[in-house]
């Protein structure tokens, strides 16, 4: 067991404001979600895609020809309506965590990391602050569960998946920003970008994405 120091004040505002974007984003998936699942039951089918269900919902409720009755229409008018409030409160809450990483010195100097933008970086000083409670970053990454888990028997180490220790909301937060690294090193061929596009090739685009993972926080110095 490994335990970091007691938060900070201004690390608990930091956690604060990640708790409230990451329930806004949930609430928002939700409100796709059912917009994508009660037009199905009507035989219309959006793609899974929020871009799709925003520009393609108005064209079904002026489409004359489709299923919905003039009630139905009215219904999926008022869902339309609430999806612009989701992204509005959203937008708020990016801008806070975003002058809070201007604020604070180790946001920025972790951002310098590939694959680490202000969320991840103000993400990994809420959880660690400046990451002195580990030796190195193998540490760091044991202590998210970014490390397979490990089977032993009769002299034979059988590696598993990853442990998923830690805060899920930061390994969930690197893995995404590892799948930007994977896409594009596949246009590389650099050591690193080579190496990554052997794993996607050998073990698939989601163990690729976490084995970026992984290695992130190494280089971040802790």
């Amino acid at each position: 067991m490994r335990f970091v120091p007691q938060k900070s004040v201004e690390q608990q505002d930091l956690q604060c404001a990640h708790r409230i974007r990451s329930r806004l984003v949930a609430n928002r998936t939700q409100l796709f979600n059912q917009i994508r699942g009660l037009l199905a039951e009507y035989r219309i089918v959006l793609r899974q895609l929020r871009g799709r269900v925003r520009s393609g919902l108005p064209t079904v409720l002026e489409d004359a020809e489709s299923q919905l009755t003039g009630f139905g229409r009215e219904l999926f008018q008022s869902l339309y309506e609430e999806l612009a409030p989701p992204d509005e409160k959203i937008a708020v809450a990016n801008g806070r965590i975003q002058i809070a990483f201007q604020n604070t010195p180790d946001c920025r100097r972790i951002a310098a990391i590939e694959s680490v933008g202000p969320l991840i970086a103000t993400a990994i000083v809420a959880a660690i602050s400046n990451g002195r409670a580990f030796e190195n970053g193998r540490q760091f990454s044991a202590w998210l569960g970014l490390v397979p888990r490990q089977n032993s028997s009769g002299g034979k180490n059988r590696l598993l998946d990853i442990s998923k220790r830690g805060d899920p909301h930061l390994r969930t937060l690197l893995i995404h920003g590892a799948r930007s690294v994977v896409y594009r090193a596949k246009t590389k061929t650099d050591k690193r970008s080579l190496w990554i596009t052997d794993i996607q090739q050998r073990l698939g685009t989601t163990k690729a994405c976490v084995a970026v993972a992984n290695k992130t926080p190494a280089s971040s110095g802790h």
